[in-house]
């Protein structure tokens, strides 16, 4: 679970009594993606469930990769997800951030998986897939919705872009679970009703590319880490929606449909890990 996507969410365990780390074990959660920091008290909970944690962050200059590393490891985290850059560097600066995060992730023996998000240099399909050719080593967080909805990967044909990417699916070691539409990038999916959409079509699709790679290339001891990661209506992600009475109120249950999103990465990673042929 994704500790962002917790804001203004319904947890159902707190009105039985639960703590929130306790009830997102209960839930069948393995863990909590956090950021840079995390206060002891929540650690401390975390390290007593048995739930292991995640971080993120932010590099815009290469100066701050090993800084921002470094805060990650001394947390204790399994590793890290980074937004990098702004999206307006110019292939010497991105080049730099990049390589500053891989040797920033050697020197601190953390993962740091470079996420496919707006604003930073990974923002664009064509430009990462020409990243990774030069730096094969880089290692990814997909978070696909960004891509499905800011470049409307349908348009112009879904296959062709699928097939494009391919290398990136290569690399994933992390998922940001988010399904979007071409016009949205965070809607409620259900489960059975809409399976027929396109584009839940096209995200499970892109999910077992990348659960298919991981399994044939996994030594002992790896692991790939799928997290939903469902944000709130105050930072325009989950959207709004007018009742009968005119009151708005969010289009789903957040807590709920992260637990859709997690059975569909499971059927999606089982699929996966079937023997070809």
């Amino acid at each position: 679970m994704n500790e962002l996507a917790l804001n203004d969410m319904k947890v159902p365990g707190l009105a039985r009594g639960r703590s929130l780390m306790e009830s997102i074990r209960e839930a069948g959660y393995d863990g909590l993606q956090v950021g840079d920091q995390i206060s002891r008290e929540l650690m401390h909970a975390c390290e007593r469930l048995g739930l292991k944690v995640a971080g993120s962050g932010r590099v815009n200059v290469p100066q701050e990769a090993d800084a921002v590393a470094a805060k990650l490891a001394d947390c204790g985290f399994i590793s890290g997800t980074v937004h990098l850059g702004w999206g307006m560097e110019d292939d010497a600066a991105a080049g730099a951030l990049i390589e500053a995060v891989l040797k920033a992730s050697e020197r601190r023996k953390l993962p740091l998986y470079i996420e496919t998000h707006r604003a930073t240099i990974f923002q664009d399909m064509w430009r990462t897939v020409q990243f990774v050719r030069r730096y094969p080593e880089i290692r990814i967080n997909g978070d696909f919705s960004h891509w499905y909805t800011g470049q409307e990967m349908v348009y112009g044909g879904f296959d062709n872009k699928f097939h494009f990417i391919e290398p990136i699916f290569e690399r994933v070691r992390f998922l940001h679970g988010r399904i979007g539409n071409p016009g949205c990038m965070q809607v409620d999916i259900g489960y059975g009703k809409v399976e027929g959409q396109p584009f839940v079509g096209h995200f499970r699709k892109m999910w077992i590319a990348s659960m298919s790679a991981f399994v044939q290339s996994a030594a002992p001891g790896d692991y790939l880490t799928f997290v939903p990661e469902l944000l709130a209506p105050g930072i325009f992600y989950a959207r709004l929606v007018r009742d009968a009475e005119g009151k708005m109120h969010e289009e789903g249950d957040r807590w709920e449909q992260s637990l859709v999103l997690c059975r569909i990465a499971r059927e999606c990673f089982e699929k996966a890990s079937r023997p070809k042929g």
